[in-house]
């Protein structure tokens, strides 16, 4: 029988009402987070977050007249850092956290996350299944949790990780992902049409975009559509934007950053940046068993099929990268490249103007490498509340198989016509036989929603850290290549290469990481780009807290953020 869901009507999105009452109470404090702006560019950083510095000791005067250096005079200042601290964000204004409201729209779920837990034979999710999950989003409790039932053996993904309690820094409540485009609208529809040509320009190498039939056809299409998000040159897309982020500087030279492409040394191992790929052509979850099974939490016990050891140039090998990544992996690749080759701290750096030491556990090194550990666990707190308790958005693979069973006339969905007609949707079912968005691994996405990106929010808090330590904005990058062919390593002679910097090419790891994630099929623009910026949020109020607890005389750091502006912390 045909679902016909065309007539539903779209109602008010959820308000969370805040995870935890102690924090939920607010003062007359300036709002660490306003709510981001409702027009585009979509951002989930509101505003860089203000907090009252709070400095060491007992009266606000440096810290060279009040850290105690022992005993318990330095207890005591600890402990009235601590209660300070805790003091000022007791009285932050809490930002909205509001869901795009499909979840009230849709009463049998279809416009968020299901894998995993049973669906019916179109991939419609069991609503008893749904709704105990939904409980245990909406109570938190670890028993509610441990009691939703899922369809096979693929569990879901450490949903009670937002639930942990951030103890510098903002807590996950503090920060803010304004709602993601709801599933019938226009912008969904053409994010949907753009991740179809990336899985269909998946093995077409980066410095042949735009020169050849597959990407000459996504750039046509993307331009013809209205509310298409992506980065534009004098309102096109073009081969220099195609499938980039469109934060500042991604645009500029090759399409992989230099620091995943020059070699690096850690410590005494000196190796170059080859990595594993997957082999061409193979694409995944194209027939609707397959689909449904996995849907349902059944692996296919299909493995990917690694290739071998390439430099980084096609959107296949990215994808691949991004899948067998350690979260931190590019930025410390991207840390090595800086200490490795002299890349000037920056100016702020208050052992720069000292005569007589030199930083190390602060301000040095050792700093440096734990603090980009640290802050992408917060991050992860971060983002997995927003995933968990507050959107719950589908994935595009979901969102293929809406497609699939509307152009197959099983259900009558009310999809924007931009994906439905779209050539790139055409292109998929003329290859493959569905609509379905062919997924470059075997499991396809993982099992949490897609709300925000993971990867795409620790690659904003990580970068933000080695924007803050390191003189980003003034230094160049020498040696400018990029890998035409996988095998070997080119210089890089485009007009724009002078233009190359430190801080172009750490932003371009925060898009490529992020874009690999697009390139398997298993995020949506609008994950990426602003997780983003909500990583750079919980960076900035990290070293914000941060700064008051050093006994350097230190005045902050002056850097950049992902929008071009400048920030001072």
């Amino acid at each position: 029988m045909q679902a016909d869901h065309s007539a539903e009507k779209k109602e008010a999105p959820l308000q969370n009402k805040g995870r935890r009452k102690f924090l939920a109470r607010v003062g007359g404090a300036t709002t660490v987070m306003a709510a981001a702006s409702a027009g585009y560019p979509r951002r989930s950083w509101p505003k860089q977050p203000i907090l009252a510095e709070t400095v060491r000791g007992f009266s606000g005067s440096s810290p060279a007249d009040s850290n105690p250096v022992s005993g318990s005079a330095r207890q005591s200042a600890v402990h009235h850092y601590r209660v300070s601290r805790a003091n000022e964000l007791n009285r932050v204004s809490l930002p909205p956290h509001a869901n795009n409201g499909d979840e009230n729209l849709y009463p049998n779920r279809i416009g968020n996350f299901s894998k995993g837990l049973l669906h019916n034979s179109i991939g419609e999710v069991d609503l008893p299944a749904y709704n105990a999950l939904l409980t245990a989003a909406k109570s938190g409790f670890p028993g509610d949790w441990n009691a939703v039932p899922l369809g096979g053996g693929v569990k879901l993904v450490n949903p009670q990780c937002g639930l942990a309690y951030d103890l510098e820094g903002l807590d996950a409540c503090m920060t803010s992902l304004q709602p993601a485009p709801a599933t019938a609208s226009e912008e969904r529809a053409d994010e949907m049409v753009e991740l179809y040509w990336q899985a269909i320009c998946r093995d077409v190498p980066f410095d042949q975009y735009g020169k050849e039939p597959l990407t000459q056809g996504a750039i046509a299409e993307l331009n013809a559509l209205k509310a298409f998000r992506g980065p534009r040159q004098d309102g096109q897309v073009t081969p220099q934007t195609l499938f980039r982020l469109g934060i500042s500087g991604d645009t500029v030279g090759p399409y992989i950053s230099q620091f995943l492409l020059h070699p690096v040394s850690f410590g005494s191992f000196n190796f170059t940046q080859l990595y594993n790929t997957y082999q061409g052509g193979l694409d995944y979850l194209t027939d609707f068993a397959s689909y449904l099974n996995v849907r349902n939490g059944i692996p296919t016990g299909q493995k990917n099929v690694v290739s071998g050891a390439v430099y980084l140039h096609t959107g296949r090998d990215l994808a691949a990268w991004v899948h067998v990544d350690a979260l931190i992996q590019a930025y410390f690749m991207g840390l090595l490249w800086c200490l490795g080759n002299g890349v000037p701290f920056n100016p702020g750096n208050p052992y720069l103007t000292s005569k007589n030491q030199a930083g190390f556990g602060t301000f040095g090194g050792p700093h440096i490498i734990a603090l980009i550990s640290e802050v992408s666990s917060r991050a992860l707190q971060h983002v997995w509340w927003e995933k968990w308790y507050v959107h719950r958005c589908l994935r595009p693979e979901e969102f293929g198989g809406l497609v699939q069973n509307v152009k197959t006339g099983v259900s009558r969905y009310n999809l924007h016509s931009d994906v439905l007609n779209s050539t790139a949707a055409a292109m998929v079912n003329a290859q493959h036989g569905s609509w379905l968005l062919p997924q470059a691994f075997p499991e396809g996405c993982p099992q949490h929603p897609s709300y925000g990106s993971g990867h795409s929010t620790v690659a904003g808090a990580c970068v933000t850290i080695l924007k803050a330590f390191f003189d980003t904005h003034n230094t160049p990058v020498p040696d400018r290549v990029y890998s035409p062919d996988g095998v070997t390593l080119v210089p890089y002679t485009g007009a724009d290469a002078d233009q190359i910097t430190v801080e172009t090419e750490l932003n371009k790891l925060a898009m490529n990481i992020p874009m690999g994630r697009d390139y398997a099929g298993i995020h949506w623009r609008s994950d990426e780009y602003n997780s983003v910026y909500l990583g750079e949020a919980v960076a900035i109020a990290l070293l914000t807290d941060q700064k008051a607890r050093y006994n350097e005389l230190f005045n902050g750091f002056t850097f950049y953020k992902f929008d071009g502006t400048q920030v001072t912390i």
